[in-house]
């Protein structure tokens, strides 16, 4: 499918609150329509974040079965549900020693909402949000873990990578261990520098090089947060990548302007479009990812 590109829509992330941004969507309904509108827009993927009804992070299977069914009920993009959750909420504990980090049993529970896709962050980093550290740990044996059952269930990992050592060393492992079939379907996360520990910044160079170290039968997917995310991701297109936009990377249009997701969605299609390509409609994005297609009921419609 040459010239196909698939553009997929983070629309709130772990992070963000309507101080940051008024039109982050929080709740499953508005969660669920802000997809269908990127969807018509030009969005074949959805990264979703489920937040429990105040607000906070949640990898709840049941909250993530509600707001993947909505969405089904909307429009039939692919699905990509997270196992980092967020920094708050559900998702930390405190050790016995005091520290903060991300609940590892949370985020197991993020792999029972039906999605077709789970992120699977293979990497160990201290986030700092809000003023508060919290420990990502996800030493080899965890991120094992995580590919073993995503494995059982059916579930096509996204491997998240924020630095060229994510790649080099438990994506290539495990899929190296047979973990995952190709196409391997690999996010370039560039730009959280200041909120991972060991995040990069964008700039040609290092996504060149992030590229070079892909996996062979990589499809590779990048997100770039803050400023550089149209240059970064107008790059991404020109290396054969696909991309990710929405409020979870970027809560800016434009310096001192905010927008809805949809902006960011339409934005990124015209550039695809003046690039002579063509964003790819979840069925060609499934193809390209090597997903099965949706059940369907009786009546015809996606399941």
């Amino acid at each position: 499918m040459a010239g196909k590109v698939i553009v997929t829509i983070a629309p709130t992330g772990g992070f963000l609150t309507r101080a940051d941004n008024p039109y982050v969507p929080v709740r499953p309904e508005e969660i669920a329509e802000d997809v269908r509108r990127c969807h018509d827009a030009g969005a074949s993927m959805a990264a979703l974040h489920a937040r429990r009804p105040d607000g906070q992070a949640t990898c709840d299977a049941a909250t993530y079965r509600l707001i993947n069914g909505l969405v089904r009920e909307r429009c039939d993009i692919v699905i990509n549900n997270s196992t980092g959750g967020g920094v708050n909420g559900d998702m930390v504990r405190e050790t016995a020693d005091g520290r903060a980090v991300v609940d590892w049993e949370q985020r197991l529970r993020g792999l029972d909402g039906g999605a077709e896709t789970c992120t699977l962050d293979a990497f160990t980093a201290y986030a700092t949000a809000g003023g508060a550290e919290v420990l990502m740990d996800t030493p080899s044996s965890r991120a094992r873990e995580l590919a073993r059952l995503m494995r059982e269930k059916g579930i096509k990992p996204e491997w998240e990578a924020l630095n060229p050592a994510h790649l080099a060393q438990d994506v290539t492992t495990l899929i190296a261990e047979g973990f995952d079939d190709a196409p391997h379907l690999v996010n370039i996360v560039l730009g959280l520098q200041h909120v991972f520990q060991n995040a990069m910044p964008y700039s040609p160079r290092t996504l060149q090089y992030m590229v070079d170290l892909l996996p062979a039968g990589s499809v590779f997917s990048v997100a770039v947060a803050g400023p550089e995310q149209t240059r970064g991701l107008t790059h991404a297109l020109l290396l054969g990548g696909h991309v990710r936009v929405g409020l979870e990377d970027n809560v800016r249009y434009a310096p001192g302007r905010t927008a809805d997701n949809v902006r960011f969605v339409e934005r990124i299609v015209r550039i695809i479009h003046d690039l002579g390509m063509e964003p790819a409609t979840p069925a060609e994005a499934r193809k390209i990812l090597g997903l099965p297609a949706p059940p369907r009921d009786p009546a015809g419609e996606v399941a």
